[in-house]
C-alpha cells in the first residue's frame, strides 16, 4: 500500500507561506490515493520555483531547461508509455518561455498531466510581471504597472480543444487533489492551471482575494463537455473566478497514432540491431 512517506523527499526552501507547499502536498496525496508506487511515476519540470517541486519528492525526475518542460515529458511517455508523466511548471516557464511547447502539446494530445503553478509573477528571479499578470499589476521592473494584456492560458486551451482542461486554487486543496486524479487518469493530454499566490512578489492575487472570488465549477450543475459554455467559463476573471474541470473531450492520444507503440512501450520492446547497422551505413 502506497502511504505519502514513500514520496517524502528532502526539506523545501520555498518562502514561507508559499502555494507551491499546499500543490506539493497535493500531487503526493493525488499519487497516494490513486495508489500510483514511486518507480511508476517521472516528473518532469523546467526552472523557477515550481520547478523545484520535483527537488522535494521520491520518485522519478528531470528537470530540464526554462520553459522546456514539455518536449522531454514528451519523450519520456512515448519511450514509456507507461509510466505515469506529469510535467511540472510555473505560469512564466509554460506560458512564456514554453508557450510554443505548450500550443503544440496540446495538438499532440499526449497523454501526460501538465501542473502549473500560476502565480501571476516570475517569483524565482525576484518578481517581475509573468504573461498571466493583470493589466496595472506594479513590479519592480514593470514601475507604472503592466499594460500588456493577460494571457489565458484556459480561453487558449479550449480554443484549441484540449482535451481536458481544469483550474484548481493552491487555497482549496482537496479540491486540488480530485482535480488531479481526474487529470492523470484522464487519457490525453491534461491541463491544471493552480492559482497559487506569491507571499513575497505579489501583494494583489493573495490568498484571500482568491477566497473571495472562486467557485467550484461541479456544485453548479456545469457540463463541461459543452466547448461554447466552456469558453465562456475560461472568459471569467475578477470578481467570479470559476475553478474544476473546464472543458473535457474524448481525443485519439498521440501514442495511439504511432504504429510502433502499439507492440508496447519502447523500452520493453527488442533492438534489431542489423536494421541500426543498415541505417549507419547510409551515412557512410
Amino acid at each position: 500500500m502506497v502511504t505519502l512517506k514513500d514520496y517524502e523527499g528532502p526539506i523545501t526552501a520555498w518562502c514561507p507561506g508559499c502555494g507551491n507547499f499546499l500543490i506539493l502536498r497535493a500531487v503526493k496525496e493525488a499519487l497516494v490515493g490513486l495508489n500510483k508506487e514511486p518507480h511508476e511515476v517521472l516528473l518532469v519540470s523546467g526552472i523557477g520555483q515550481a520547478g523545484k517541486l520535483p527537488h522535494y519528492m521520491r520518485c522519478n525526475a528531470f528537470n530540464s531547461l526554462h520553459g522546456r518542460t514539455l518536449p522531454p515529458a514528451t519523450g519520456a511517455k512515448l519511450a514509456n508509455h507507461e509510466l505515469t508523466v506529469v510535467a511540472i511548471a510555473g505560469d512564466g516557464d509554460c506560458y512564456g518561455e514554453g508557450g510554443n511547447h505548450f500550443l503544440h502539446a496540446i495538438r499532440r494530445n499526449i497523454d501526460i498531466t501538465l501542473v502549473v503553478h500560476d502565480n501571476q509573477v516570475y517569483g524565482l528571479t525576484k518578481g517581475q510581471a509573468s504573461p498571466t499578470s493583470d493589466v496595472g499589476f506594479v513590479t519592480k521592473v514593470q514601475t507604472e504597472g503592466v499594460f500588456e494584456t493577460a494571457l489565458n492560458p484556459i480561453s487558449i486551451a479550449v480554443a484549441m480543444d484540449a482535451s481536458f482542461v481544469a483550474r484548481a486554487f493552491a487555497g482549496e486543496k482537496d479540491h486540488l487533489v480530485q482535480l488531479l486524479q481526474k487529470a492523470i487518469l484522464h487519457k490525453g493530454f491534461a491541463l491544471v492551471d493552480v492559482l497559487q499566490p506569491c507571499p513575497s512578489f505579489n501583494k494583489l492575487n493573495t490568498f484571500m482575494w482568491y477566497k473571495g472570488r472562486v467557485y467550484k465549477l461541479d456544485e453548479t450543475g456545469y457540463d463541461p463537455t459543452d466547448r461554447v459554455a466552456a469558453f465562456q467559463k475560461s472568459l471569467e476573471w475578477g470578481e467570479k473566478i470559476p475553478i474544476g474541470v473546464i472543458y473535457t473531450k474524448e481525443r485519439p492520444t498521440m501514442e495511439e497514432q504511432i504504429a510502433v507503440l502499439k507492440k508496447g512501450p519502447l523500452v520493453k520492446q527488442p533492438i534489431d540491431r542489423s536494421r541500426l547497422e543498415e541505417l549507419l551505413k547510409e551515412f557512410m
